[in-house]
């Protein structure tokens, strides 16, 4: 017993200080895509051309993105002579509305709080249960690393529960295919009203790199209604975590602390 506190004592404090303070983002971390529209040549297609998911369009105002089907591999961002295309450090992807997730300019951090009643049940406490709905596995450990001591996602007081009968609501990733269409209805349906899903990732959004393809269901959002939408392939840990504090408001105080410190 001496010897696990004295090793405790040696290693110090691992948690994250997130959100007291900004997270320690990896160099290599591409967050939020930007578009200068002012850059990009009429007629230039390179970007397009090069996109794996079609998230890219061109409309009558100019280039949009849409994160819901990005996978943020940055091939536009290489592959446009102008430099059109940029991708920020801004990690707050999360948003309420599948709308919100399309970017024509640069990306701004949207709306994610739940209405007032579900944040007064669910603010406190909040258990879900994690559907990898044939995911890679890449979403799936991103969720998995927030129960561990870097980032303590029961101090928020959240939880992944082993049952959709202990749970408030769901978090899916994967692409729904049709052998987890059923499941997934299944395990929504044995949540107890009112409930919350969340999707994760590209695949859980839009359907990411196997959209269309005849062993994919429709988009989780077709399938049952979501509340919250993380973009990424995956989307970081702290994305993540911000999307999910952000929907039940635990945000807004330390949001104002920095503003003022």
């Amino acid at each position: 017993m001496i010897k696990v506190l004295l090793s405790r004592i040696q290693q110090g404090y691992r948690t994250t200080t997130y959100p007291k303070s900004e997270p320690p983002l990896p160099e290599r971390f591409r967050g939020a895509p930007a578009i200068a529209a002012e850059l990009c040549e009429p007629g230039c297609s390179k970007c397009l051309d090069v996109c794996p998911t079609d998230a890219l369009e061109r409309a009558e105002s100019g280039l949009k993105l849409d994160m819901g089907r990005c996978l943020f591999c940055a091939q536009c961002e290489s592959n446009c002579p102008e430099k059109a295309i940029s991708f920020s450090r801004e990690y707050r992807l999360a948003s309420k509305s599948r709308e919100d997730l399309w970017v024509r300019g640069h990306a701004e951090p949207t709306e994610k709080r739940l209405n007032e009643e579900l944040r007064r049940l669910f603010g406190r406490s909040l258990k879900l249960r994690q559907v990898s709905a044939g995911g890679c596995n890449a979403c799936e450990s991103d969720i998995n690393v927030l129960g561990t001591v870097g980032f303590d996602l029961g101090r928020f007081g959240i939880q992944i529960v082993a049952s959709p009968r202990h749970a408030d609501g769901l978090i899916v990733t994967g692409p729904v295919s049709q052998n987890m269409e059923l499941a997934l209805r299944k395990t929504y349906a044995a949540v107890a009203t009112p409930k919350i899903v969340i999707a994760v990732g590209a695949c859980a959004i839009s359907g990411g790199p196997y959209a269309g393809h005849s062993e994919v269901a429709k988009s989780l959002d077709s399938l049952v209604p979501v509340d919250l939408y993380i973009p990424g392939c995956p989307p970081h840990p702290f994305t993540i975590l911000d999307g999910l504090l952000g929907m039940l408001g635990k945000l807004e105080k330390q949001d104002r602390l920095r503003r003022t410190g």
